[in-house]
């Protein structure tokens, strides 16, 4: 009788074990069946992973690039799928932009998120205020302010005539039946713990919940633990459930899906947001989830949960990945935070620095475990379609260094210092400053500052045109560039050109004044830098704490990265042929998994990256071609008004703008042919890609189109040249 209890309870032991491991990504554990999820293709899983900021090209040629680094993950693109190392970002480049258009194939002015990761606005009294862009998907731009100050969307967007919120992108995929999954992933998720009456937790969870009194207690949490842990049980995480079922199904934790303005409807559709709520649901009741080595995940006090936005490192979003998809969750999208940053130091790391090193060398260790767990789960591209991409690709601002070893310190320009060889750092300037005489303003400080003059003049305003030309013939010492002045001024762009740019939205409260894109070294504001301290404040000095700019229009931070791997994608290998920008990478999946939006697409299908598309010189790829050069950011169109543009603004006097005036105004007719030729091209494309006649195209039409589409690109190119 002892020994058959002894077994019996050897038993229950092993299978309660076993249970454990299981629901922790044990490798070898098989998923969950995902019922009632319909994709085509024969995709039975989707992962998609977004990295912020990490490049395929090096930024120093003696240093091995941050992807050359990863060679579980470069391997695993270039052998079996297609690395596309020709996409492009938006304007301005920046995370929240770059990862919201991949999500939406939307350009800003249809997403919402024309200038990031914060923005300005412009009060009714002239004055402006600054939002995040990283908010929930239906919150709003001034989300406690009572009255709001604009009360508008953040993800703002026009297309049925009136300002409403930008069609999710989890919908296609809860519609058909497969529950969604974020990890970090921008607007996805919660990104707050605010209280207010438009708070995402009032939203989401309501006011007088458990949650929302656990928030309350949180922001007045009486030790740093007690602080964090709102935002560590419900930020970062959130899973999308498939109507009537999934994950959520018979979960008490499980809160209405919300998205009143969403194309079509969306009623009975349920989420989990949070980890307090989403670890149990993927764990099997477990309170923490493990990342790839293992090890628990938690916020820096040892709380189970988010670990802040900053600690998404790769073993730690894709423990959350392959978890979720062990769970039964199919579909699931990750960002995984830079490699560059030295949280733990508080500053930046240059290529080649051993701790930048060692972190990359941590990245591909934990794609090694994660593809290794996914094959023992039986998840590989035979069934799964594998998305990589990256936000921006920012621009190293350093010196030179021979073995890796940088210059922290700070470097005073303003006193005439002379730099090391291996400074890093961002030449910080204010504007402020360096231009006494504009009239007042507010920038939302960055390497390319978008610019807002109190009270909101027009843009022909003669002192506007006076800031802009005084802006763009300003020069200050880059030590990187020169020991002499240079120009910190790149590009200019007015209204007319930010909306060629695709950077004017549907609330006219966020159009910049004018957008400055910098020489990328600079980071621009209206305040002097402590250096090193403030007893020691200058307008212009080397900072080493930041090093890696984004947003400007310029090659390194614009082109970026994009791989597929999984059914119905070509093995290609690392390519330069295929040109494409973030908002291709929406219509490309879609088009792969047999779904489609509720709405046109700026992005085109990437039809040359995937099996059984049109090669190179068919028409619709050449129409396709031509379609993103004309209407694309960085593409030749907007290069070459750009250009025109810079010379609008920074030419004439207050006495004479024709000049201005001039080519104002032939960039402003172009862009309005533009726009009209761009809208033919993408219902032509997407019906082809979406519509009933799949794969046909009207090729009469299409040829016109295409010859409209290269006529413009060289009256752009001619404006360009000749003005």
């Amino acid at each position: 009788m002892k020994v058959v209890a002894a077994s019996l309870t050897a038993c229950v032991l092993a299978c309660v074990l076993t249970a454990t491991a299981l629901a922790h990504g044990s490798p070898g554990g098989h998923p969950k069946p995902s019922a009632g999820c319909g994709l085509g293709n024969g995709i039975k899983h989707v992962i998609y992973v977004q990295f912020d900021n990490t490049h395929l090209f090096r930024d120093r040629p003696q240093f091995a690039s941050d992807l050359e680094q990863m060679p579980h993950l470069l391997s695993f693109m270039r052998t079996q799928g297609t690395l596309d190392d020709n996409d492009h970002t938006i304007l301005i480049s920046h995370t929240a932009g770059g990862i919201l258009s991949s999500f939406t194939g939307l350009y800003p002015d249809r997403n919402g998120q024309t200038v990031t990761n914060s923005y300005r606005y412009f009060k009714d009294d002239g004055t402006t205020a600054s939002a995040s862009a990283f908010k929930y998907w239906t919150d709003l731009v001034d989300s406690d302010g009572t009255p709001p100050a604009d009360a508008l969307p953040n993800m703002v967007n026009a297309d049925s005539g009136q300002p409403k919120t930008t069609p999710a992108p989890w919908v296609p995929y809860t519609r058909a039946g497969c529950d969604f999954g974020g990890v970090g992933t921008a607007n996805l998720v919660l990104e707050n713990t605010s209280t207010g009456p438009n708070g995402d937790m009032t939203k989401v969870f309501g006011q007088g919940s458990p949650e929302w009194n656990e928030a309350l207690a949180s922001s007045t949490g009486t030790t740093p633990a007690a602080k964090a842990l709102a935002q560590t049980d419900f930020v970062g995480f959130a899973v999308h459930c498939a109507k009537g079922g999934g994950i959520c199904a018979g979960n008490a934790n499980a809160k209405p899906d919300l998205l009143p303005d969403e194309p079509g409807g969306y009623q009975g559709f349920q989420g989990l947001f949070g980890a307090k709520s989403v670890n149990p649901a993927i764990t099997g009741g477990q309170p923490v989830v493990k990342d790839t080595a293992g090890q628990p995940i938690t916020d820096p006090f040892g709380q189970p949960g988010f670990p802040g936005f900053d600690g998404l490192l790769a073993n730690v979003s894709l423990g959350y990945v392959a978890q979720m998809q062990e769970a039964g969750v199919p579909v699931t999208f990750a960002y995984i935070s830079d490699a560059h940053d030295n949280h733990t130091l508080l500053r930046a790391s240059g290529p080649g620095e051993s701790d930048y090193a060692a972190q990359l060398k941590s990245y591909d260790d934990a794609f090694g475990a994660f593809f290794d767990r996914l094959n023992a789960d039986g998840i590989n591209k035979s069934n799964t379609l594998f998305v990589f991409t990256v936000d921006e690709n920012d621009h190293f601002a350093g010196g030179d260094s021979t073995d890796g070893t940088w210059s922290h310190t700070y470097c005073n320009i303003t006193a005439g210092q002379m730099c090391p060889s291996n400074q890093i750092g961002e030449v910080n300037a204010n504007l402020a400053a360096l231009l006494p005489g504009a009239p007042p303003f507010t920038v939302h400080s960055d390497s390319a500052p978008t610019v807002y003059v109190t009270g909101k003049p027009g843009r022909t305003d003669t002192a506007v045109r006076q800031f802009e030309r005084d802006a763009a013939a300003k020069k200050a010492v880059d030590p990187y560039v020169s020991s002499q002045p240079t120009p910190i001024t790149k590009f200019l762009a007015d209204p007319v050109e930010e909306q060629t740019l695709h950077m004017v939205n549907a609330d006219p409260r966020r159009t910049p004044t004018f957008t400055l894109f910098a020489n990328p070294d600079y980071f621009l504001s209206t305040f002097n830098v402590n250096c090193p301290d403030a007893a020691h404040s200058v307008p212009v000095c080397i900072d080493y704490h930041f090093a890696w700019s984004h947003g400007d229009a310029t090659e390194d931070i614009g082109r970026t990265w994009l791989g597929f791997v999984g059914p119905g994608v070509r093995n290609l290998g690392q390519t330069s042929r295929i040109w494409s920008d973030h908002t291709d990478v929406q219509p490309t999946m879609l088009s792969l998994l047999g779904l489609k939006s509720s709405y046109e697409p700026d992005g085109r299908v990437l039809t040359q990256a995937l099996r059984g598309g049109q090669g190179h010189g068919h028409t619709l790829t050449v129409l396709g071609d031509v379609y993103k050069q004309i209407t694309a950011p960085f593409g030749r169109f907007a290069g070459d008004t750009l250009v025109a543009s810079t010379r609008a603004l920074g030419s004439g006097s207050a006495a004479d703008d024709s000049t201005y005036t001039a080519i104002e105004n032939r960039i402003q007719a172009l862009t309005q042919r533009r726009d009209a030729l761009a809208a033919q091209m993408r219902t032509l494309l997407t019906n082809a890609a979406f519509g009933d006649r799949h794969g046909r195209v009207d090729e009469r039409r299409a040829r016109r189109l295409i010859v409209q589409g290269i006529v413009l690109l060289a009256q752009g190119r001619a404006l360009a040249a000749h003005g």
